[in-house]
């Protein structure tokens, strides 16, 4: 793939639609393509957050270790990010990455990342909002979940 079709790919990425071409090639130049094939980690709950992962191709699944096995958190695809939330809250890997096909990947280094952060800092509110989205997703699961393993109380 051809620099300017990462910068293109980049652009689709919600988080970095606004930010100038000059500056998505920079990154795109700076940044690392990677290839897992299916059922291959991207990256592991637990591991050091060194850098964040934009989905040029293909699928993935987020899941957390819990103490009654794997749970599916979900699925992502093209124009994902993901592995932010290590780089921001410097803390290690909260969920495992896994591809579910072939996946395609631009890894941008925990410097990159916050240095485009720092320098446009409409993507930290694109971030809070894709962050946020997540949350309320993962509030009302557990919701549902908790109300079904909740038994009725009779009095």
């Amino acid at each position: 793939m051809l620099l300017k079709d990462e910068v293109e790919m980049l652009r689709r990425v919600p988080i970095f639609s606004r930010i100038a071409p000059t500056k998505l090639k920079l990154l795109a130049f700076a940044s690392d393509r990677i290839s897992c094939r299916e059922g291959q980690n991207l990256f592991h709950q637990g591991d050091a957050g060194d850098a964040a992962y934009v989905i040029l191709s293909g699928t993935a699944e987020v899941v957390v270790d819990t103490p009654t096995g794997e749970l599916k958190l979900a699925d992502v695809e093209n124009n994902a990010i993901v592995g932010e939330i290590a780089i921001l809250c410097e803390v290690s890997r909260t969920a495992t990455v896994r591809a579910t096909s072939r996946l395609e990947v631009l890894k941008i280094s925990k410097d990159n990342f916050l240095c485009l952060v720092h320098d446009f800092p409409e993507i930290a509110i694109e971030i809070m909002r894709v962050l946020a989205e997540r949350l309320n997703h993962t509030t009302a699961e557990l919701t549902v979940a908790l109300t079904q393993k909740t038994p009725a109380i009779s009095g």
